[in-house]
């Protein structure tokens, strides 16, 4: 969570060319070492920003109840869903829209997937059967596969186009041009004109995201003066594992061989409050019992609650 919030912060700042691992975990207060557990380079970290943004939008469109309708309002719909959704969210709508199109390898592969879905839901047009005249069926028997990608690609440009701009347009207002856009070569271009000038939908409600939604949610380290290292997470978890748990046994299940580094990293940890020392013999040299504060139970459960992006050991 802590390294895609910073690669998207990365990426409107610097763009996507720009954009490097140490600017990201910089930006994380994440190790080097951590961000190469979960991810082999730069791309597949992009890539997975583009992955959760997309799962975003796809909450919306569920939200909207798209399945029960006939294709034309199934697009102006779903064209209203992904608007309000960029417009709500101006920095993912210019990382998804403008940085990410520079992208290669992983992410011109996810990108590349995304946009099959889109042109085969414009596809539709020219196949759903009820047609309301001939000219209608006429319109659409000329059309092909190659026709719902021209006119993908012609939104995406419109789009690109002012996000891209320093001074941002709402594009909520471009629903009625847009769908008539759609429209126009299946359905010709009196439906494209009715779409023009039908009023807007209401605003749609927001998607509420589930319990292991990426971006957006808190920082579990806010507010506290230190870096997310992987043996930092493993040092935690393992307190939380083993409540009362001395030195060495933390320092087992964390792989830390040292034992003066695994005293230097929980008396830090002891220090920023996130575990207490509660031995009842600490003056009399009896081992250390470790156990989790309720600020470190906190930071130690968010940062379990992603296993899809946690170290496989750490999720384990």
């Amino acid at each position: 969570m802590r390294l895609l919030t910073a690669a998207v912060g990365a990426l409107e700042e610097f763009g996507y060319e720009q954009t490097t691992v140490a600017q990201i975990t910089t930006r994380a207060r994440v190790s080097r070492r951590t961000f190469y557990e979960l991810f082999a380079n730069r791309e597949e970290c992009i890539a997975a920003v583009l992955d959760d943004t997309v799962a975003q939008v796809e909450r919306e469109l569920q939200a909207s109840g798209l399945d029960t309708l006939a294709w034309q309002e199934r697009m102006r719909r779903g064209l209203w869903a992904i608007l309000c959704f960029l417009d709500r969210e101006p920095v993912l709508a210019r990382v998804a829209m403008v940085h990410v199109a520079r992208g290669g390898g992983r992410v011109l592969e996810c990108r590349e997937a995304i946009l099959q879905r889109l042109i085969a839901a414009i596809d539709e047009g020219r196949r759903e059967s009820e047609r309301e005249t001939e000219r209608e069926r006429e319109s659409a028997s000329r059309c092909s596969v190659l026709t719902a990608e021209g006119v993908l690609g012609a939104i995406l440009a419109i789009l690109h186009t002012r996000l891209a701009r320093e001074r941002r347009e709402a594009l909520a207002g471009l629903l009625g041009e847009l769908t008539g856009l759609i429209v126009l070569p299946y359905r010709g271009p009196a439906a494209a004109r009715r779409e023009q000038t039908r009023p807007a939908p209401p605003a749609p409600e927001r998607a509420r995201p589930p319990r292991r939604a990426i971006l957006g949610a808190p920082d579990p380290l806010a507010g506290l003066p230190m870096r997310l290292t992987y043996r930092t997470a493993r040092v935690l978890e393992g307190v939380e594992r083993y409540p009362g748990a001395s030195n060495r046994r933390v320092a087992d299940h964390a792989g830390i061989g040292d034992q003066g580094q695994i005293s230097k990293l929980l008396a830090r940890l002891e220090r920023l409050g996130l575990i207490a020392n509660v031995s009842p013999g600490r003056a009399k040299g009896e081992p250390n019992s470790w156990t989790l504060t309720p600020t470190g139970v906190h930071v130690a459960r968010a940062l379990s609650t992603h296993p899809s992006t946690a170290p496989r050991e750490f999720a384990a």
